[in-house]
């Protein structure tokens, strides 16, 4: 028997809105689910948002006071898309409620800060998630288990990046992501954390790391109420300064010395939206890129001459691609990886089961995080330090 769980989301921007269209698409696609999503209350201070949430989305109610969902009797899950700066307050304020809560990565702006929402949430025995999406597509979890049964030997190299040119255009504009008052870190915040996570869950944690970071345009323009990080700004518009990092490279030993590299840069010309990684065998390697979300290259030893890297395609013999689409090489997107994290966040809340990955997998990259901020000052190697002695291994 389905179990109702009533969603309250903070902040309706692009991922609020990715997940409100995944929960309205759970039960046309996912016909043995265990939750029943329904759209309960939505908050945002744009008047226009919560107009859209309510008359396209059909959301119950709508509010400008976050406060509002966290405390409302029908809400199981607290569901946070606002900016990173909002997320501590956001998610104590949930677990004091009673409520699980899904969080859009990195769960807070700061290590700090998601060690206070981890808190938070082990104090109440919530139930947590974390918006490490890529983790779900089909062909990475397919990459996983090609990993874990051995296919590929030992583990000798890893090499994880996140290329975005959201940030290239100078005229871009000024939202919260580029302010460390209002998004905490950039680039190490916003985009490797992903590339780190993936790691994580392919290979093993980094155990110690060093890094740089360079920030790659200083100003840009100042934006209107409600414009998002993809805004654009015109030649003459007054400008504020960019104070959080636009690019990063990090080098790291993996746990059982497995090297590895990661770059992560929103400010690059020519990736559009390059996350993937390469991971290397002994006896084989794997490379996927979200550019070809589709495709898996794989290589193996051939018994003739036909040597490299063979091209596989996503299909529905893949862990939920079929629910989507039928056949071979018949594609899905980014928002069906966003409904495939969102069906097993809330089938874990229906079953009252923990969620991988929850606020642990973020503890573990702001320990990365962390430790990658201390090189930038000490110039030299820095041990990751767990941040709190449960998630320690």
């Amino acid at each position: 028997m389905r179990r109702r769980v009533g969603i309250g989301t903070v902040g309706f921007g692009w991922m609020g809105q990715a997940h409100s269209r995944s929960y309205l698409r759970i039960p046309t696609l996912f016909p043995e689910r265990a939750c029943d999503p329904e759209l309960v209350i939505l908050s945002d201070t744009v008047a226009g948002r919560r107009e859209l949430a309510a008359e396209a989305f059909g959301y119950r109610e709508t509010t400008a006071d976050w406060r509002a969902v966290c405390e409302h009797p029908d809400v199981d899950a607290v569901v946070v898309t606002a900016p990173n700066m909002l997320h501590v307050e956001v998610v104590e304020a949930a677990c004091a409620a009673g409520k699980h809560v899904f969080c859009e990565k990195p769960v807070g702006g700061t290590p700090e800060q998601t060690l206070r929402a981890w808190e938070a949430a082990r104090a109440a025995g919530a139930i947590t998630g974390v918006g490490y999406n890529y983790r779900f597509a089909p062909l990475v979890r397919h990459a996983a288990a090609m990993i874990r049964d051995g296919r590929l030997g030992e583990i000798t190299a890893y090499r994880g990046r996140f290329f975005s040119m959201y940030g290239s255009d100078p005229l871009g504009v000024l939202s919260w992501r580029f302010e460390q008052d209002e998004g905490g870190y950039g680039v190490s915040s916003d985009l490797l954390s992903h590339a780190v996570d993936l790691a994580h869950a392919l290979v093993g944690r980094a155990v110690r790391v060093v890094g740089m970071r360079s920030t790659l345009i200083g100003e840009r323009p100042l934006p209107q109420p409600g414009a998002g990080h993809y805004g654009r700004g015109r030649d003459g518009d007054p400008t504020g300064a960019v104070t959080n990092e636009d690019s990063v490279s990090m080098l790291a030993v993996l746990e059982g010395g497995v090297q590895a590299t990661f770059e992560s840069s929103r400010a690059l010309v020519g990736p559009e939206s390059q996350m993937a990684f390469d991971v290397y065998g002994t006896r084989g390697a794997l490379s996927w890129s979200l550019e070809r979300l589709n495709e898996l290259r794989v290589h193996q030893p051939a018994d003739g001459p036909e040597t490299g890297y063979t091209t596989v395609f996503g299909g529905d013999r893949f862990p939920y691609h079929g629910s989507f689409v039928p056949g071979s090489a018949n594609g899905i997107g980014f928002e069906d990886l966003v409904a495939i994290e969102d069906v097993e966040f809330l089938d874990a809340v229906a079953r009252g089961e923990p969620h991988e990955p929850g606020f642990d997998a973020a503890l573990e990259y702001v320990a990365v995080q962390a430790a990658l901020i201390r090189s930038w000052e000490s110039e030299r190697w820095e041990d990751v330090v767990p941040l709190a002695a449960e998630v320690a291994r």
